[in-house]
């Protein structure tokens, strides 16, 4: 586990949407939300599950910081928006959104259903869209914020799993981002993204472990694919979330940065 920061946030408010874990165990969502808090961040922990987001506020609270529990859903901009409000009526401003939602369906495009295709983009991509939308007006007024949008090493790369939905919708999110960056950068709004490569967290116990024979099968497959030789872990994760939310990357947007021990470097892993 991570341990205390540096105040990197000192003052600020980070809204993370996908705080929660979907397992025992620490999630990019969870990390990032905790490591916002320990540089200092107040944080907006947001989750469709309200359990989830109690969890990790409850890790922050124990601490020492404050955080904020809310459920949410990020298909329905209803939703979004009443959170959004109910942050601002607690603290006031919103200086980092940070996008964790996600969800990996198994399939092509002869395999998919439409509607399991529709709702991979509508939690990958338009869930992007909803939150920004929500957040933008309070970002503009203050002339400042900056957003971090968990996206996918699958977004640029093939990563060995039939996920048709997956990849499109990750490599729109990488998109988008560059899209909000330039778009709002002289109004003192930062955007940039995450690509994880071979994470261990518990999602992938969830959504990817069926593809192989054994749990063992798949920590060992994902940790040969890294030329590092081992799966990076949610605090990898976090720290990079942490850093690209701070003033230290001030004149850094547009930005899709892969944390992936080397993996979108390589066509073959060294023996």
């Amino acid at each position: 586990m991570s341990g205390p920061g540096r105040g990197r946030l000192q003052g600020k408010v980070a809204l993370v949407f996908g705080a929660g874990s979907s397992g025992p165990g620490w999630g990019n969502g969870k990390a990032a939300a905790v490591a916002y808090a320990r540089e200092g961040a107040r944080v907006v922990c947001l989750d469709l599950s309200a359990e989830a987001a109690e969890e990790t506020a409850g890790i922050i609270g124990g601490e020492g910081f404050e955080a904020l529990a809310l459920p949410v859903d990020v298909t329905e901009l209803g939703s979004v928006t009443a959170a959004v409000a109910a942050a601002l009526a607690r603290f006031g401003r919103i200086d980092v959104l940070h996008n964790n939602v996600g969800v990996t369906v198994s399939g092509g495009p002869l395999e998919l259903e439409e509607a399991q295709f529709q709702r991979a983009m509508d939690l990958n991509l338009h869930s992007v869209f909803r939150t920004a939308k929500a957040v933008l007006p309070q970002m503009l007024r203050q002339g400042s914020g900056a957003i971090v949008n968990i996206s996918s090493l699958a977004a640029v790369r093939w990563t060995g799993y039939p996920y048709f939905s997956y990849y499109a919708s990750k490599a729109a999110v990488n998109q988008a981002t560059v899209a909000l960056a330039m778009q709002y950068a002289a109004q003192g709004i930062r955007a940039n993204c995450i690509m994880p490569g071979m994470i261990d967290t518990p999602l992938i116990y969830k959504q990817i472990a069926a593809h192989y024979a054994s749990v063992e099968d798949m920590t060992e497959a994902r940790a040969r694919a890294v030329p590092m030789g081992r799966m990076g872990d949610a605090w990898d994760v976090a720290r990079a979330a942490v850093f690209l939310a701070s003033d230290e990357a001030g004149f850094i947007t547009g930005v899709c940065l892969p944390v992936d021990g080397g993996q979108s470097c390589a066509t073959a892993v060294p023996r």
